[in-house]
């Protein structure tokens, strides 16, 4: 199997387009007002809930834009499918200095993601009902929250992920004092915090799964039996 090894990288990469997809928007309002703040210019990509959200709260449209007209792709009903689109991830892993990458960039429109904010689907406090059901459950399981998550973490080398609201006043100090820039050891700090959520994400999940039996599908009718 051929893989990417990356040997040129910036220690310093400067935030101009951020995708902002989030279920607790603590703290968001003023994230993201600060964060257009330092970078008037910036472009903040969003989708759903969240979108509608930062909506409400910025002056310019300019710095908002819908992840449905990003990848001219409508979002599917009940928010199923949002942000598993090639563009997406050639715009969260591509690599700044692989020509092939910059001409993959080119041939899509995409742009790069120089930040990737993301909380996902609450499943650990929905399942800590005792009540919840198999299904309630299962509808909040999150897919693309985690694999953006895993994607930006996995190219730390150019990509800063934020998956902890209580990570906003920090990133946002760090970007006044360098210019709207974050260095490789901020990034990889991030990455690595990314990394332990989306493993206890999916512990929790599986921790769950693991209790249930047929017995407890009676939530469901099965269509093929009537």
């Amino acid at each position: 199997m051929s893989v990417n090894i990356v040997r040129e990288i910036d220690n310093r990469v400067k935030i101009q387009n951020v995708i902002i997809s989030v279920s607790d928007k603590t703290g968001l309002d003023i994230f993201v007002n600060e964060l257009i703040k330092i970078n008037p210019d910036i472009r903040i990509y969003s989708t759903g809930g969240t979108y509608d959200f930062i909506k409400k709260l910025i002056t310019d449209p300019k710095n908002l834009i819908q992840v449905s007209q990003y990848t001219n792709q409508p979002e599917t009903q009940g928010g199923l499918v949002k942000t598993l689109d090639f563009k997406i991830y050639l715009g969260i892993l591509t690599e700044k200095y692989n020509p092939h990458h910059q001409e993959d960039i080119r041939r899509t429109g995409a742009v790069h993601f120089d930040m990737v904010v993301v909380n996902l689907y609450p499943f650990e406090k929905v399942t800590s009902d005792k009540n919840v059901t198999v299904e309630e459950a299962r509808a909040n399981i999150d897919i693309g929250g985690p694999t953006m998550v895993r994607a930006s973490a996995k190219n730390y080398l150019r990509v800063a992920v934020i998956v902890d609201p209580s990570d906003y006043d920090n990133i946002l100090k760090k970007l006044r004092e360098n210019n709207c820039s974050l260095t490789l050891k901020e990034r990889f700090a991030l990455a690595k915090k990314a990394f332990l959520r989306t493993a206890e994400y999916d512990r929790h999940i599986s921790e769950f799964l693991a209790k249930k039996s047929e017995s407890d599908f009676i939530c469901y009718s099965f269509m093929d039996e009537k």
